[in-house]
């Protein structure tokens, strides 16, 4: 679920009239919508949303016509603030009695084309929601030359308008796409629209054929490798029209701090009449703002995001946890999870950036979803977190927290590991599970267990905040493991990496000596060799604990 301020308007004619159509409109198309939620017949049935409406906008997905029907009714003897101001369906079009249940509820009821992908619908639904801005809503003439492109393009211009605004001057239709081809906008399309362009707008894939022909004929290395406009002709046998296609990409550094980078694909598909000839030109710079949008947006947190964060402690200062819960449509009452996934530690040089955390958590976001309705997701640096308000079975969340991995796992190659708090009793409590979820991530890196809590971990972690402790106090450090450090970096030794394994195994030499693929006289003669050099009688249990505690604090420096 998202929340912020927009109208059932201004949605529609940001998704297009080819995919979804008001049907039903009893308080107009211009009421407000300031969150939506995707419901399935499970929650439906479960009788969810008695207390209050959970959303402004429900997408229902796999609804049945009769289950729709006899929910609208049950709408119908309900309170306003009981019930959605809007709602989509993909068979609204051909059933009358739903139409006609949700006028009687006094709820507009939208048709959403039967191909269009829910996750995708969500996802543009959420975006027009969270980053929308005054668009241009005047068509510049045809006339405008393509220098005036950035004049044209306010910085209050959205993405929508910026493809509208391209559409015009190149008398084209614009997509907008993410790296990943995903549709972040588009412009309005005619009837000479091609296949690939309408399903790639629902969320479908275009053609596998047209596809594999554009990375044979290397559009797609074209893109990456330069910032030059490509031409892909037209393929009358594939149904596919000409295009020009742009990359996008971000600007570099004036300290060279960073270097551009590939976030999106500008496309322009002929209709009806040949595309201008300045086209390429308009395509080029329509990129540069473009990249500008995308790269605000990446970085701007959305209006849930902060509330989310603020709710989970993140962002300093007193926490109106009523207000907040308000605003998240989600009770203050009632047990509550917390769950913390970082990238697993032994990715590297493949570990997930901080980024690439942020594309990952729209999937988790609607995959916590379909665990329960109301869950909330957000990302802060390089870790995601999921709050889970109401949820009774401690054993329900890691388990579902595994499967979450693993499915991440399966499909991206991303390996994550997990934290889970103990369930709170309040809202009110989350700051605090946050924390604990932090504290196991940070006290279980490179741990066997992917999904763990504190309970189960609080050796590790507990042993790792002592470490950190002595770390952070120089007059804690023990100056004899100077003259041991000295010794290793002067003869070329490994004093500390065979007294850590000697500690490691007190009462095995030989199963030390193994690991360290020695003979065990030559471990004798090591550990021999550091008493001498720190002084330090080994045989002495409180010896040994202090040493294992600074080659520890030793390992720490090193990996910091």
């Amino acid at each position: 679920m998202t929340r912020t301020s927009s109208t059932l308007d201004s949605i529609v004619r940001a998704l297009h009239a080819a995919f979804v159509e008001v049907l039903v409109a009893p308080a107009g198309s211009d009421v407000p919508i300031g969150s939506v939620t995707l419901v399935d017949a499970d929650d439906l049935a479960a009788e969810l949303y008695t207390t209050a409406a959970a959303a402004d906008l429900y997408l229902l997905a796999g609804v049945r016509e009769a289950d729709a029907v006899a929910w609208f009714d049950d709408l119908a003897t309900r309170s306003s603030d009981l019930r959605p101001t809007a709602v989509m369906s993909k068979i609204a079009a051909s059933s009358t009695l739903m139409q006609h249940a949700a006028r009687t509820a006094g709820v507009a009821l939208v048709a959403v084309h039967t191909q269009t992908r829910w996750d995708r619908l969500l996802s543009m639904v959420r975006g027009v929601l969270d980053h929308s801005s005054p668009s241009i809503t005047t068509p510049p003439p045809s006339s405008a030359e393509p220098s005036e492109l950035a004049g044209l393009v306010g910085a209050d211009t959205d993405l929508f308008g910026l493809a509208h605004t391209v559409a015009v001057l190149t008398r084209g239709m614009v997509s907008i796409e993410d790296q990943r081809s995903h549709v972040l906008a588009y412009s309005a399309s005619d009837d000479q629209a091609d296949e690939l362009r309408t399903l790639s707008i629902l969320g479908r894939e275009g053609p596998a054929e047209y596809l594999r022909r554009l990375e044979q004929w290397g559009v797609y290395d074209a893109v990456r490798r330069s910032d030059e406009v490509v031409e892909v002709p037209a393929h009358p046998d594939l149904g596919i029209r000409r295009r020009l296609v742009a990359g996008i990409r971000t600007t570099a550094t004036h300290d060279g701090s960073s270097t551009p980078r590939l976030i999106g694909t500008l496309w322009i598909q002929e209709g009806r009449r040949p595309l201008t000839d300045d086209a390429p030109s308009v395509l080029q710079g329509a990129a540069a703002v473009a990249a500008r949008l995308i790269t605000r947006i990446l970085e701007a947190p959305t209006n849930e995001a902060v509330q989310i964060q603020r709710l989970l402690g993140a962002r300093g200062g007193g926490v109106d946890v009523p207000s907040l819960a308000a605003a998240l449509s989600i009770p203050t009452d009632g047990p509550a999870a917390v769950i913390g996934l970082a990238a697993l530690d032994g990715t590297a040089p493949d570990a997930p950036s901080s980024a690439t955390m942020a594309d990952l958590s729209g999937a988790i976001r609607l995959h916590a979803s379909s665990f329960h309705r109301l869950s909330l997701v957000t990302t802060l640096g390089d870790r995601i977190y999921v709050l889970v308000p109401r949820t009774r079975a401690e054993t329900s969340v890691p388990s579902w927290t595994r499967r979450l991995l693993d499915g991440i796992e399966v499909r991206t190659g991303i390996r994550l590991r997990a934290a889970v708090a103990s369930p709170v009793a309040a809202l009110s409590e989350v700051a605090a599970a946050r924390l604990e979820v932090d504290r196991v991530l940070d006290g279980t890196a490179g741990a066997d267990d992917r999904v763990t809590t504190l309970a189960d971990s609080r050796t590790s972690v507990l042993l790792g905040e002592i470490v950190d402790l002595l770390l952070a106090h120089p007059s804690l450090h023990d100056p004899r493991m100077a003259a041991l450090v000295e010794y290793d970096a002067r003869t070329s030794s490994s004093l500390r990496e065979s007294i850590a394994m000697y500690l490691r195994h007190p009462s095995d030499v030989r199963r030390a000596a193994a690991d360290l693929h020695v003979h065990p006289n030559t471990l004798r003669y090591r550990v021999r060799r550091a008493e001498e050099i720190t002084g330090t009688d080994l045989s002495d249990p409180a010896a040994r604990l202090l040493m294992e505690l600074q080659l520890a604090v030793l390992a720490r420096q090193a990996s910091t």
